[in-house]
């Protein structure tokens, strides 16, 4: 369960920390593209492609996908094995005809499940544990490299919501009111 307003630790341990801005981003983007409909949803700004839908959507396959097959080779698992068509950039295609209430859930369950699992992964072996993503030379990255590159997801994602959501209503900030919730 995530405390809100999220703030990473002033003075934490190196977990605290990496975790603790992580669910800051998380927090932040869930913000920035909430409490829309569909028309919310699907609007793209300037010369984007992009929508605050299709980020949910991305973002709640990254979530799975880093904790999963990543993480530890398993399977990424329900809901995309049963409804991902296999084809790239399948999540920016479909997004737009999802049910608001379905991308929500997704990406809110996703966050949920990874949360769980690097949570177990943590605590069974700390961030230098190596993980079953590697080069092509057999090397493999620790899982503090694992979690640092989804901050920098949610980094890149995360200023385009700010762009996305503006133009929508008109919503702007850094950070959800404290008052805030998914």
């Amino acid at each position: 369960m995530t405390e809100y307003p999220v703030e990473p630790p002033l003075a934490g341990t190196d977990v605290d920390a990496l975790l603790g801005s992580l669910n800051r981003m998380r927090a932040t983007f869930r913000w920035k593209a909430g409490g829309l409909d569909a028309e919310g949803l699907r609007l793209r700004a300037a010369a984007s492609s992009l929508s605050l839908g299709q980020l949910l959507k991305h973002l709640a396959i990254i979530e799975d996908h880093c904790s999963t097959a990543r993480l530890d080779g398993s399977s990424i698992g329900l809901p995309w094995t049963e409804v991902h068509d296999g084809t790239p950039d399948w999540e920016y295609r479909t997004a737009d005809d999802d049910d608001p209430k379905q991308l929500y859930e997704w990406y809110d369950g996703a966050v949920a499940r990874a949360r769980e699992r690097y949570d177990a992964a943590i605590a069974a072996g700390g961030l230098d544990q190596l993980i079953e993503i590697g080069d092509d030379e057999g090397h493999h990255a620790n899982l503090r490299r694992l979690l640092f590159d989804l901050l920098e997801e949610y980094g890149r994602h995360t200023g385009h919501a700010d762009l996305l959501r503006e133009a929508v209503d008109g919503l702007v900030g850094e950070d959800p009111p404290p008052d805030w919730r998914p």
